[in-house]
């Protein structure tokens, strides 16, 4: 286990800000969470549970320990006698997410090919359950193995206790800060059916003449989708999007599209019941509305909108999180003043 004093976490976090920590953990064993859960549960100091950093901004300084799975691909395949179709893979909570991706293509299971090229870590895809071109984490993951904080025990949750909706988990909620994740196990399939039918994938294709693409080609075209719409973090520091899409009930959507004729959106397949009582029908595009406040590759200061995505905050060099916050919170007022929508940012803000 790595115990380092005063940490830069400049390389923790894909927006490429400059801060440190007063104290960085990194585990690489499940027995090492255990022994960290035991530290932190003796102590009021503050902690923070860390991926890759791809879904974070960091406003400051962290005055307390961060905690943070070893950065290393480790995959088991097994298969199940009563389902003979799926192929299960059980990976380190420290993968990087894409490095599975890429293992279960090469190996002929299918399912994730349209989650490519995603950033973040194994457990970050089970908190915050990533998608992308009409896939998600959450149809795929069977089993979360953590280690509960307040007791230090290992502890498995299946796929229906994390609760999952649009990039919602408990994890993210009632859980938030009480387990460090260990493992995700995901069930993949060794029957390959495509999803074509979200953004540009089909048009994509047919423009390179496939009509029957193998799961390789899919993976590929998804990759050039998604490097011709997102900034490399290696180059230009961001978090991908960072709103979420708003769902709206129908009634405010047939208020917007009357105002807006050309809106893009998505009918939600089930219509969501909030505890108030409303029901909501629509998805709204935040990049869409971001993009008609006339904020789309403009800047302030040194952090901006993306030229080619209006969803993506960037750090054009040398930003500071307050910066990137103080962008968000400007684009948020400017959103809800136009459309009478308060968009939410999809990163966590620390």
């Amino acid at each position: 286990m790595k115990d380092i004093e005063n940490a830069s976490l400049l390389t923790h976090n894909t927006f490429g800000i400059d801060v440190h920590c007063r104290r960085l953990l990194e585990f690489s064993s499940a027995d090492e969470a255990c022994q960290i859960a035991r530290d932190l549960s003796g102590t009021e100091d503050p902690y923070l549970l860390l991926g890759g950093g791809s879904n974070l901004l960091l406003t400051g300084d962290y005055p307390g320990t961060v905690v943070t799975p070893e950065n290393r691909f480790e995959v088991t395949v097994f298969s199940r006698p009563d389902d003979p179709d799926g192929v299960f893979l059980r990976c380190w909570a420290g993968t990087t997410f894409d490095e599975v991706v890429d293992y279960a293509v090469q190996l002929g299971y299918h399912g994730a090919e349209n989650l490519s090229l995603i950033p973040g870590e194994v457990g970050a895809s089970a908190i915050q359950n990533i998608g992308a071109y009409g896939a998600e984490a959450s149809e795929l993951i069977t089993e979360v193995e953590a280690v509960e904080i307040s007791t230090a025990r290992r502890v498995r949750f299946s796929n229906a206790a994390c609760r999952y909706g649009y990039r919602q988990s408990k994890f993210k909620h009632e859980w938030r800060d009480h387990y460090v994740i260990t493992a995700v196990t995901y069930r993949l399939t060794r029957t390959f059916t495509p999803k074509l039918d979200y953004g540009s994938i089909r048009r994509e294709l047919e423009t390179k003449g496939i009509t029957e693409p193998t799961a390789s080609q899919m993976r590929q075209v998804i990759i050039a989708i998604r490097r011709a719409k997102l900034p490399d973090p290696q180059v230009m520091g961001n978090a991908g999007s960072f709103f979420m899409n708003p769902m709206v009930t129908e009634e405010k959507f047939k208020q917007l599209q009357a105002l807006y004729p050309d809106m893009p959106f998505f009918r939600l397949p089930v219509p969501l019941r909030q505890s108030d009582g409303t029901v909501l029908t629509v998805k709204v595009p935040a990049g869409w509305m971001i993009d008609r406040c006339g904020w789309r590759g403009k800047s302030l200061g040194r952090v901006g909108v993306y030229d080619k995505q209006a969803l993506v905050l960037v750090n054009h060099g040398g930003a500071t999180g307050a910066e990137v916050l103080a962008l968000c919170k400007t684009i948020q007022h400017d959103v809800d003043a136009k459309f009478g929508i308060l968009i939410h940012p999809e990163v966590n803000i620390k």
